[in-house]
């Protein structure tokens, strides 16, 4: 009667508004915990001009490694010893939305607990009934962010898709060290086949997805890539059964790029007996579980607090085993990937549900343990199979018919603009974003896919007079909606803003090789129309772009000091330029 009660709270279709919550501010103590040594994480504002970035970026002599695609963070490398100056100096600068470690995570799985040989969890969740309502579905996979998986397994190995290995950059994804075997055995094991253990999510495959590695540790950078490109390769529920101390605005935004394209993602509340938050399951819109034994208690060394979403039993779960075997394995890693495993069964029964009704289903159809409606040992209750597919089954959902409502709030209508103009768009839809697409009379400028929605529009390529913009938003369902066009006024002045340049390469004071690169880049207001390269004053390259990158023959040299220029003009004839000192 209480799940009832509980369910008679989801409106037929829900109806919400998704929106992300961005987290800013320096290091906080929160964020203390083992890192990757000479790596940082950083995020550009909005608008912010490249070549600003990248100046700041080569003052602290840091250099870009990747970009996380879809929230467009990158990951830099700065000298090791001058990490937290580098961090501090770059959370000055203005244009940094935020700076932070690449911090680590810790595998949550804890020592083994042989004395159970059988899976008592799966009456206790009510599997078995639930399992006549739906056995799973092929449509609707599992992404394991974790160790790997063992392709040879006789459980494991005929349901994995293709994977990708963030610690090698290839497509090995097998397993380093167990804990994802044992994960996955813990969701979607083949199941009635004669051998072997039964998973939650009996036909569901399995997508593997490296990050932890032998020693049990991953950066926060790869779980973020990994839970991105689950989501672009179509996947709606992902598992991580990784911890870290120390919260990320990187994790977060990842998160929050599930979220929005309407995936789940089952974190393990981590093992510390601690109300204290770990991540990733602390953040906003993951689905944090905590770990119940075999009476229904709180494990011993489950996580607690406010930030707990739902329960699973994680205690001596008889999983599968890196090389083939079977064993006992405990721990919210564990009670993670059982949830997770539920997730899948709903969906597979009812794939027209959006993520906020799969969520809602899994708290309204738990058995509330503890204390009456939510609280801080169980969140929502532990997960009841049957009851939860029950829910699904009957919840009937209208198709999402409804069109985005999309309004450009920057800049304000009427208004007078020059140079570089940031176009800002708030968006509210049911479901969730796809991607919001910006106009400059008719004519499409660009597109932002995840919030806030931004563009950054070079007004000085308009002519001067009254223009149209307008923003077009797509959601998940392919539904538009179209804000109504502002107009503003650019204001032409003559350019008198000289590029900026700065050699790159080599360093100023460098002893000379053989033969060496000189790189150099540019950048304006308007457009870099030439660079030159002089060395002792003679011309040596000219270069029609942004960018120089000559190939100089040192050895020819009979000279041994040399003074290296670079200027940089643009359309107006400005110029700037920037020299250096080096030696053979």
């Amino acid at each position: 009667m209480k799940r009832l009660a509980r369910l008679a709270k989801i409106v037929v279709a829900l109806k919400l508004c998704l929106g992300v919550m961005f987290v800013g501010g320096p290091l906080e103590a929160s964020q203390k915990g083992d890192f990757v040594p000479g790596e940082l994480l950083v995020r550009q504002k909005a608008g912010a001009p490249a070549a600003g970035v990248r100046a700041a970026l080569q003052a602290q002599g840091a250099g870009e490694i990747e970009e996380i695609a879809g929230i467009k963070v990158k990951r830099i490398r700065v000298p090791e010893h001058a990490m937290e100056r580098v961090r501090t100096a770059l959370a000055r600068n203005p244009n940094f939305e935020f700076v932070e470690p690449n911090f680590i995570a810790q595998g949550t799985l804890v020592p083994n607990d042989t004395s159970y040989s059988s899976q008592w969890y799966l009456p206790r969740i009510n599997a078995p009934e639930g399992w006549r309502l739906t056995t799973g579905s092929a449509d609707i996979p599992i992404a394991i962010i974790d160790s790997g998986i063992d392709p040879n397994h006789a459980d494991l190995g005929a349901k994995l898709l293709p994977g990708y290995n963030w610690l090698d950059h290839n497509t090995d994804t097998r397993d380093v060290q167990g804990h994802g075997t044992a994960v996955a055995g813990a969701a979607a094991a083949i199941t009635d086949n004669g051998r072997g253990i039964a998973g939650v999510a009996w036909d569901n495959p399995i997508m593997p997805l490296v990050v932890l590695n032998s020693s049990n540790s991953a950066s926060y950078s790869n779980i973020a890539s990994a839970i991105i490109y689950a989501v672009d390769q179509g996947v709606r529920v992902i598992n991580v059964s990784i911890a870290g101390t120390s919260y990320s605005h990187t994790l977060q935004n990842a998160i929050n790029y599930a979220w929005n394209r309407g995936a789940l993602v089952f974190c393990a509340a981590a093992n510390s007996n601690t109300d204290d938050p770990f991540y990733p399951a602390a953040l906003n819109n993951a689905i944090a579980v905590a770990a119940t034994d075999q009476n229904d208690r709180k494990a011993s060394y489950s996580n607690y607090g406010d930030w707990i979403t739902i329960a699973a039993p994680g205690s001596s779960i008889y999983t599968t085993l890196r090389g083939g075997g079977y064993g006992s394995r405990s721990g919210t890693s564990m009670a993670s990937p059982v949830a997770a495993g539920l997730g899948a069964l709903i969906w597979s029964l009812n794939s027209n549900l959006s993520n906020v009704e799969v969520l809602e289903i899994l708290k309204a159809g738990a058995d509330d343990l503890g204390d009456p409606g939510f609280d801080p040992i169980f969140g929502h209750g532990r997960i009841n199979v049957a009851g939860s597919l029950s829910l699904a089954e009957n919840v009937v959902v209208e198709e999402d018919q409804a069109p985005p409502v999309v309004a450009l709030t920057s800049p304000a209508d009427g208004s007078a603009v020059a140079g570089q103009v940031t176009l800002v768009a708030q968006v509210e839809d049911n479901v969730g974003v796809e991607k919001v697409e910006f106009f400059l009379n008719g004519q499409r400028l660009g597109q932002d896919t995840s919030a806030p929605y931004m563009h950054l529009w070079n007004a000085e390529q308009a002519a001067s007079g009254w223009h149209r913009l307008s923003a077009l938003a797509t959601d998940t369902a392919g539904n538009v909606g179209l804000s109504e066009e502002i107009m503003v006024f650019v204001e032409q002045t003559a350019d008198l803003v000289p590029p900026q340049v700065s050699i790159s390469y080599p360093l100023p004071g460098a002893k000379l090789n053989k033969q060496e690169w000189v790189r150099a880049q540019a950048s304006d207001n308007v457009g870099v129309a030439r660079m030159e390269l002089y060395i002792n004053g003679a011309l040596m390259s000219v270069n029609n772009s942004d960018t120089m990158d000559w190939r100089w023959m040192t050895h020819k040299e009979r000279a041994s000091v040399f003074e290296l220029t670079v200027k940089a003009y643009d359309a107006a004839g400005n110029v700037a330029e920037d020299s250096i000192t080096v030696y053979k």
